[in-house]
C-alpha cells in the first residue's frame, strides 16, 4: 500500500474515533499534499453533501490551512462569522451546513502531515474535552505514521547486496539491526494493540525464522538484547528502555542464561542464529 494510502487510512479511522469519543456530528480531513503548501480533503465522516470532498486548502487560509500554517489547534464558534480566520472556503463549508468547526494538524517531525476537522452543525463554543479529544486523535495518527515511516526504512535497509546480505555485516545491516532494537522499544508505548502487533510482525520479517525447538525469550528480555546487539551499553539501554541499569542486567543475565551463552557477545550470536534478531 503506498505511503498516502496508508496515511488516509489512519486519517479515517482517527475520525470515526473522533466522532465517537466526543460526539461530534460530523468530521473530515485529509494530507498535505506532496510539493504544495495545500492540503487535500478526503476522508469525510457524518457529512451530508460531497461539498468537502477533494476541496484543497492552501496554507494559511481558512481554519484548516491556519492550523497547517501555525502547526496548532486551531477553533471557530461560527465559521462564517468568524474574524479569526479567511473565508476563501465558505461557500462548501455553507453547503455541508457545519458552523462550529475546530482543526488540528498532524505533525510528524516538525512538518505538518495532515489536518482532522471537527465540527458541529450549530454555532456554539466547542469545549476543552472535545478539542483534547480531537488532538488526542490526531496524535495517534501521528504516531501511526511515524512507526510506519521508521518499519519502512527498516525494510529498506534490510535489503543489502552482495557479501553484505550474505553475512549480514556492514553498515546497512547496523542500521537494521539499530533501527530493530529501536522500533522494539516503541512498541510498549503504542496504545492501538492493531498497530502495536502490525509493528512486531514487522520486526519479525528481519530475523530468520524461528529454528524449532530453539531458545525463546521474554518480550523485555529481547528488547535489551536488540539495544545490545546495536551497541549499547547496560546504561545506554536503561535510559532507552526507560529502565533501571540493574533491570537491564537482571533482563541480560536471563537472556544469557536462557541462550547458553556466558558474556553479550555469545548471547547476541546465539539470537542471531536462533532467529530472534536480525
Amino acid at each position: 500500500m503506498a505511503a498516502e494510502a496508508v496515511a488516509a487510512v489512519e486519517i479515517h479511522s482517527a475520525l470515526a474515533r473522533l466522532r465517537r469519543t466526543t460526539g461530534l456530528p460530523v468530521a473530515f480531513g485529509g494530507l498535505v499534499e506532496a510539493g504544495r503548501p495545500q492540503i487535500r480533503i478526503s476522508e469525510l465522516s457524518g457529512t451530508n453533501t460531497v461539498a468537502l470532498r477533494s476541496l484543497a486548502v492552501t496554507s494559511g487560509n481558512g481554519l484548516g490551512g491556519k492550523a497547517v500554517a501555525l502547526a496548532r489547534p486551531c477553533a471557530v464558534a461560527d465559521y462564517s462569522r468568524s474574524r479569526q480566520i479567511s473565508h476563501e472556503y465558505d461557500v462548501p463549508v455553507a453547503v455541508e451546513g457545519i458552523c462550529s468547526v475546530l482543526a488540528v494538524p498532524v505533525v510528524v517531525h516538525r512538518r505538518v502531515r495532515g489536518v482532522l476537522y471537527g465540527a458541529l452543525r450549530s454555532a456554539q463554543p466547542l469545549g476543552d474535552r472535545t478539542l483534547g479529544a480531537a488532538v488526542a486523535a490526531a496524535r495517534d495518527v501521528e504516531q501511526a505514521l511515524v512507526v510506519r515511516d521508521q518499519a519502512r526504512g527498516l525494510l529498506a535497509a534490510a535489503r543489502p547486496e552482495g557479501a553484505d546480505a550474505a553475512a549480514g555485516t556492514g553498515a546497512a545491516w547496523e542500521q537494521v539491526r539499530e533501527a530493530h532494537a529501536a522500533l522494539r522499544a516503541l512498541a510498549p508505548r503504542i496504545t492501538d494493540p492493531g498497530l502495536r502487533a502490525e509493528l512486531l510482525a514487522a520486526c519479525g520479517l528481519l530475523t530468520a525464522p524461528p529454528r524449532a525447538g530453539g531458545a525463546s525469550l521474554a518480550p523485555r528480555e529481547l528488547d535489551v538484547l536488540s539495544w545490545v546487539a546495536a551497541g549499547a551499553t547496560n546504561a545506554a539501554v536503561a535510559e532507552r528502555l526507560a529502565l533501571r541499569p540493574e533491570t537491564v542486567k537482571g533482563y541480560l543475565r536471563s537472556a544469557m542464561r536462557k541462550l547458553g551463552a556466558h558474556t553479550r557477545g555469545e548471547a547476541v550470536t546465539a539470537a542471531r542464529r536462533a532467529g530472534l534478531l536480525p
